[in-house]
């Protein structure tokens, strides 16, 4: 039982949180992490949120296994109860992760369902035992990602609170998605552009608890954008930006981290780099569209981007397909 542990205190080294991509259900998988770390070393990646009850009971490698060229990496937890989590988290320091993250902010029905994701914001207390599991679970640090409330509420005091709680009970940072989460009447799409922003909350966030990290989400589309965030806030997380044009990320280091940028001197030197990772992808039996999907938006708002990525929604399917239609669609460009 959890009670009966003694408690771990944090022992593993921070991840960076200045600039990290956000976890995105069906499409954060190993290969899409795999192909965004080619564009930068430092920021801070996730895995799609795995709900702790399928780690214990499903096929471990596959959920949470990656390549170590993906560090630093996070994986992101599903889950209310902490007994679960405390033994999911046990096995996710096994793999090697750099942090866990608790979804709290999920508001699809299949998640509410089981009682996780965004509907936890209804019982703050609850979500800080979860916290507290997961921290004497292991060394690793423990971050929680929510919303700035549920349906109509409009009360900073309560969002503020629901992150005192957390903060109290030993999370590390705390990563906002500056919208509220609708549970009825709209869908994750609509959840994710409806519900208005409001960045202020989360500035105020950072400014009653100063001493804490406080990361910003939510349509934010720009590196400019990230730069005015990160006067108010200590990271910032983008998530279908730089999945839809991921050549953006070439500039991350430099922009964000101050540091030499990865030597990545075009899309098309970019791409050929994947070439040996897919072909031992393909040597496994895995179908290339399973690695391709993630790479359609390598081309966006350049000449003939939209020829490259027809090409491949029409080809990478098929049964034979392998290098040579990563090929052939590159032609399509010139």
């Amino acid at each position: 039982m959890i009670g009966q542990s003694v408690p771990a205190v944090t022992s593993n080294p921070s991840p960076d949180r200045r600039f990290s991509i956000a976890p995105m259900m069906d499409c954060s998988d190993r290969h899409a992490r795999y192909f965004l770390r080619l564009f930068s070393s430092r920021m801070l990646l996730y895995t799609e949120m795995v709900t702790a009850a399928a780690i214990l009971h499903g096929d471990r490698e596959h959920l949470l296994g990656f390549n170590h060229e993906e560090h630093p990496l996070a994986v992101q937890l599903g889950g209310s109860d902490p007994d679960q989590l405390y033994r999911a988290a046990q096995i996710c320091a096994e793999f090697n992760y750099d942090e866990i993250n608790l979804n709290c902010g999920c508001p699809s029905d299949r998640v509410q369902s089981g009682m996780f994701g965004a509907c936890l914001m209804q019982d703050p207390l609850l979500v800080a035992e979860c916290v507290s599991a997961l921290r004497s679970a292991s060394g690793l640090p423990v971050t929680v990602k929510h919303r700035t409330g549920i349906d109509q509420q409009d009360d900073y005091d309560r969002f503020a609170g629901f992150a005192a709680t957390q903060l109290d009970a030993g999370a590390e940072a705390l990563i906002v998605h500056a919208r509220n989460a609708w549970l009825q009447g709209l869908n994750p799409k609509q959840n994710r552009e409806i519900p208005p922003l409001n960045y202020e909350w989360v500035y105020r966030l950072k400014r009653d608890f100063a001493d804490h990290q406080i990361i910003i989400n939510g349509g934010i589309n720009s590196l400019d954008a990230c730069l005015h965030h990160l006067q108010q806030v200590d990271g910032v997380m983008l998530g279908r930006e730089p999945y839809k044009n991921p050549f953006m990320l070439h500039k991350v280091d430099p922009v964000i981290f101050g540091e030499a940028p990865l030597d990545v001197p075009d899309r098309i030197a970019l791409l050929q780099r994947m070439y040996p990772y897919i072909e031992q992808q393909l040597e496994r039996g895995l179908p290339l569209t399973r690695v391709v999907r993630h790479l359609v938006g390598l081309f966006h708002g350049e000449p003939n981007g939209r020829r490259w990525r027809r090409y491949l929604s029409e080809n990478a399917y098929r049964e034979n397909a392998g290098i040579e239609t990563l090929q052939q669609a590159v032609r399509l460009l010139e």
